[in-house]
């Protein structure tokens, strides 16, 4: 109530019942949350408004309190005439009834409001000769600061007796009292609620728990670990550093429970179909006023992702390691792919190298997670665009599956199906633009692209490209050494031997009488012609190499049938061979079109078949055989011969090389005829080697690209 007429009409009313607004709770000044009586029920406050309204026998009661500014009297409670509360809602402290009780913290008794003299004349309940008696006392906090008043008002003057005033008195202590529980309460949920925010806002899962094992506490965090662990309700694949599954008793917070103290305590959750992912748990028991456990809690860090790191750097050593220490990459793909699975933690691996001439790429390695029993087949080769390696290759960048089991995934439905894979992951292996192979990954759960594992296997991919074309150049390296001893070993055994025997047979004629040169001289020239044939041949076998090998010899390139070309060669040799005690066998295509010079691949066709024909013993067997692999044409030539040793074979196809065999066989050649024959292959952009040969005797492979180059 106000001492002055400028209130609101909302104010002013019969009763002179003040008005008020409650809130909930302020801010004290610094912005913190504070507990205000105003957050007092309103259901308490209108209990205890009506048992002021009995006591004083008067027809209203109100309990008003301070506002969070201190400068507004708010309503907490009401009983009396209709529309009291609405009436009576909120007034401001200055100029108030309230004011003397607030500001002195004593009762105000006030028998007739239009003749007391604390009343200022001028007042708006003056001037309208409001009639009327009022009983007020402070209501305190458990400090002693006035916080609101307890009141009655008569519309009527009257006197107050003492025990109306110690009834209105009783009425604030029970306030007071009520204030201070209230408080209470509201500094429990504050702190519960402050500690939850805390809890919320920590990256770590706490969990705590009462002296029974009950479950008292859980943060967002470890809820969110929870519902990721447990998909199906219940812990599953949870195990210790080394494999040990986790049962009930061993999870740390029953631990802690039972008086251990864990630090550092580290668990790795596996799923089938999910990412692996490790934790590190500290947990220790709380103790109780009396010493003993009265619960327990624990801390859970999920570490997956610098577990990874430091395995990332572990992986890059270990590639590092298994490229310098191997001579091949046969040898050191199944290293590289076991450090890649193992820091991955994915399942399977493999390292496809491209064969440029068969237009595939060929296995090197392949490698499966220790333990994984699922059945995938790896093929010895995939075409160009096939599958996911097949399509890196033609595309030139990674491609990341995210589940291999969904359509249009590039895998087959049976492997994806019988394999329990599901992520895959290929990068092309270059030197520059120059594509070298493919590394494929795959994984057991559904992952999406990460960009760390596109660098870290990026980076494995780079060493494999340098470790590759390392080697090329090593093998250019050694076929120059090999070049430049061939060259010495040619001028001092096969030039040196035909022209000693051209000089010799030259003084004997220049020397022999005419009796003896018209009987000897026919027989004596015929060596000398036999012996420049051979070097003549010989010189023009090496200019033809080198014409080869530089690029300088001419080559026309046209559609060629390579089975017709074959098929009139196997029809020389049957001709050369009529009467011998051998077989030829041909398996050949009615037709078998690529780009080519006719006239070389003649050359080589029929030195392979003159070497098989050569090198086989009477009742030997050759056979050729032709077809088209991937997108090339294959042809082999095998025979029961007397073969090649393991430690020659390296150097067969190098210039002048004769088999230890062949020279203490004493059968004749220049060491040539392989040498053009690879030089000629890989001018047609092939390959030819020696094959796996069961049982006696060589097979020798080409390969040619069916497209042209």
């Amino acid at each position: 109530m106000r001492r002055d007429d400028t209130a609101p009409a909302a104010e002013r009313n019969p009763g002179g019942g003040s008005a008020l607004v409650l809130s909930l709770a302020g801010l004290d000044g610094r912005g913190r949350a504070e507990w205000s009586p105003i957050a007092l029920s309103p259901g308490a406050a209108d209990q205890i408004a009506e048992l002021v309204a009995r006591a004083a026998r008067a027809p209203t009661g109100l309990i008003y309190f301070l506002d969070d500014t201190g400068e507004r009297l708010v309503l907490a409670g009401a009983h009396g005439q209709p529309g009291v509360r609405e009436n009576a809602a909120e007034t401001p402290l200055a100029g108030s009834l309230g004011e003397p009780i607030v500001g002195t913290g004593q009762p105000l008794v006030v028998e007739d409001i239009a003749t007391d003299a604390r009343i200022d004349g001028d007042s708006r309940l003056r001037r309208n000769g409001t009639r009327g008696a009022f009983l007020g006392h402070p209501v305190c906090d458990v400090d002693g600061t006035v916080t609101g008043i307890c009141c009655a008002y008569d519309t009527a003057p009257r006197l107050w007796t003492s025990e109306q005033v110690a009834a209105v008195a009783a009425a604030a202590q029970v306030s007071t009292l009520l204030i201070a529980e209230q408080r209470a309460r509201w500094e429990v949920d504050r702190q519960r609620r402050f500690l939850d925010g805390v809890l919320d806002s920590l990256h770590d899962g706490v969990t705590a728990c009462d002296a029974d094992g009950n479950v008292v506490l859980v943060n967002a965090r470890m809820r969110a670990m929870w519902d990721e662990a447990t998909p199906s309700g219940a812990p599953d694949g949870l195990t210790d550093v080394d494999g040990k599954p986790i049962g009930r008793e061993d999870i740390s917070l029953f631990r802690a429970l039972r008086g251990e103290h864990l630090r550092d305590h580290e668990l790795v959750l596996r799923r089938k179909g999910r990412r692996t992912r490790r934790y590190l748990v500290d947990a220790r028991p709380i103790a109780g006023p009396d010493g003993r456990p009265s619960g327990a809690v624990q801390a859970v860090q999920d570490v997956t992702r610098r577990r990874r790191a430091e395995r990332f750097r572990t992986c890059e050593l270990a590639v590092t390691t298994a490229l310098a220490e191997a001579g091949t990459i046969e040898a050191a793909g199944p290293r590289v792919l076991e450090a890649v699975v193992s820091t991955l933690d994915w399942a399977h691996a493999e390292l496809w190298l491209v064969d440029a001439t068969a237009g595939v790429l060929r296995a090197a390695a392949a490698w499966n997670r220790p333990g994984w029993t699922a059945d995938i087949k790896v093929p010895e080769e995939m075409r160009f665009g096939e599958g996911l390696s097949g399509r890196v290759w033609q595309v030139g960048k990674p491609l990341w599956i995210r589940d291999v089991g969904r359509p249009q995934s590039l895998i087959s439905p049976t492997t994806a199906a019988t394999s329990d894979l599901h992520a895959a992951l290929a990068l092309p292996v270059r030197h520059g633009l120059e594509p070298l192979g493919v590394l494929t990954v795959f994984a057991e759960s559904v992952e999406d692209p990460e960009d760390e594992v596109m660098a870290l296997l990026s980076g494995v991919t780079a060493m494999v490209a340098q470790f590759v074309d390392r080697q090329l150049v090593e093998d250019l390296q050694r076929q120059l050494t090999r070049s430049k001893n061939e060259y010495l070993a040619l001028i001092g055994h096969e030039l040196r031997t035909p022209l000693t025997s051209i000089s010799a047979y030259t003084e004997i004629l220049r020397e022999i009488d005419p009796a003896a040169l018209a009987a000897d001289g026919p027989a004596l020239l015929d060596v000398v012609d036999r012996n420049t044939t051979r070097l003549r041949h010989i010189i023009d076998e090496l200019l033809e190499l080198s014409a080869l090998d530089t690029g300088h010899a001419a080559m026309t390139m046209a559609p060629v049938d390579l089975a017709d070309v074959v098929r009139e060669a196997v029809e020389r040799t049957r001709d050369v061979i009529d009467g011998a005690p051998l077989s030829l066998a041909a398996e050949l295509p009615d037709g078998l079109v690529l780009p080519g010079d006719r006239r070389r691949l003649k050359q080589v066709i029929d030195n392979l078949l003159g070497n098989a024909v050569k090198y086989s013993p009477d009742g030997g067997k050759i056979t050729v055989r032709l077809r088209p692999v991937g997108r090339a044409a294959e042809l082999s030539v095998s025979d029961t011969g007397i073969g090649i040793g393991p430690e020659e074979r390296d150097r067969l196809f190098t210039r002048l090389h004769r088999a230890s065999v062949v020279r203490d066989k004493a059968i004749p050649g220049t060491g040539l005829g392989l040498a053009l024959s690879r030089a000629v292959v890989q001018r047609h952009h092939g390959t030819i080697e020696l094959a796996d040969h069961e049982g006696p005797g060589t097979t020798v492979r080409v390969r040619l690209p069916l497209d042209a180059r």
